[in-house]
């Protein structure tokens, strides 16, 4: 057989895979098979773990590197989900469960109600270090776990996980997805001396770390709940609007809302296309533009 070529097409994982991603336990998890890690996955974690600690300080927030500081994650291997979960399960009742990828939205909320978090048990290809279509165990673990350490965010968590069922049974789940794109994956926060990151999604790239903060062309504005839940919000690119949350802490307000009535005024609202500002936004930075405008120009978006 011919090697692969360096540029085939990545490899599908979990629900992206359809049914040969399907894993034989009806709750999509796996055991994470640690000893079956190459040297090279090692290698590869190392470069991505290394990079991102360099670019963190000054930019994530201070739970997150709090939350990091104390979970055995290191630059050397993979975690092993087993150590993390003992860490973990004392502290804020959450563990770390192994799937193959994305897994249905049912099963993902049912795992975060019972405070388990499922985390993909594959690593990136060294060739696609910088953008990957489907969350690896870098991006899970690296990304979402420091944060589990943290009260308020295991919390919330759990609540989408409830909400989540709610709002698929009530068919407002895009709705509540864009609550938890605009938090938990791509979250800011104000801190004293400034704004800083808290969503996986940023915390775990390379390349947004900054952007989201120091480029002049995104929009940051200050968080509102009816607002985010008409925001569009864009899957394979950096985000044109950033929402700004006052600390952890606010999150645990949302989940003490009833949604039902939420759902009945955004679903008869118009979507808010990802980079329009309106009136009543609490804007921060009101961003330029220039960077989605140059992709449109070169036909990239």
């Amino acid at each position: 057989m011919a090697a692969a070529s360096k540029d085939a097409a990545p490899a599908l994982h979990g629900l992206a895979a359809g049914e040969a991603g399907r894993p034989e336990r009806a709750d999509w998890t796996i055991d994470q098979g640690w000893e079956r890690y190459s040297d090279a996955d090692h290698a590869t974690w190392k470069t991505l773990f290394e990079r991102q600690t360099r670019l963190l300080p000054g930019r994530a927030c201070r739970e997150f590197v709090q939350g990091m500081q104390e979970l055995p994650i290191g630059a050397d291997q993979i975690p092993d989900f087993r150590r993390l979960s003992e860490v973990l399960m004392p502290r804020t009742g959450w563990q770390i469960v192994a799937v193959p990828g994305l897994v249905p939205d049912d099963v993902f909320f049912e795992h975060l109600a019972h405070r388990r978090f499922p985390a993909g048990n594959f690593i990136r290809r060294p060739q696609e270090l910088d953008y990957l279509q489907e969350p690896d165990v870098f991006h899970d673990v690296f990304g979402h776990v420091p944060l589990l350490l943290n009260p308020a965010m295991a919390d919330f968590i759990q609540a989408y996980g409830e909400g989540g069922l709610r709002a698929q049974r009530l068919g407002h789940l895009s709705h509540l997805a864009r609550v938890y794109w605009y938090t938990v994956e791509f979250g800011l926060l104000r801190q004293d001396d400034g704004l800083r990151l808290y969503g996986a999604g940023i915390a775990s790239s390379f390349t947004e770390t900054r952007f989201c903060l120091e480029s002049p062309s995104p929009n940051r504005v200050r968080f509102e709940l009816e607002r985010v839940m008409r925001t569009d919000y864009r899957i394979d690119d950096f985000q044109e609007t950033y929402f700004v949350i006052r600390d952890l802490d606010e999150l645990l307000e949302f989940t003490r809302i009833d949604f039902a009535p939420l759902y009945d005024r955004t679903g008869a609202a118009p979507v808010i296309a990802p980079g329009e500002l309106l009136a009543s936004d609490g804007v921060i930075d009101r961003g330029d533009g220039a960077y989605h405008r140059a992709r449109q120009s070169a036909g990239v978006v």
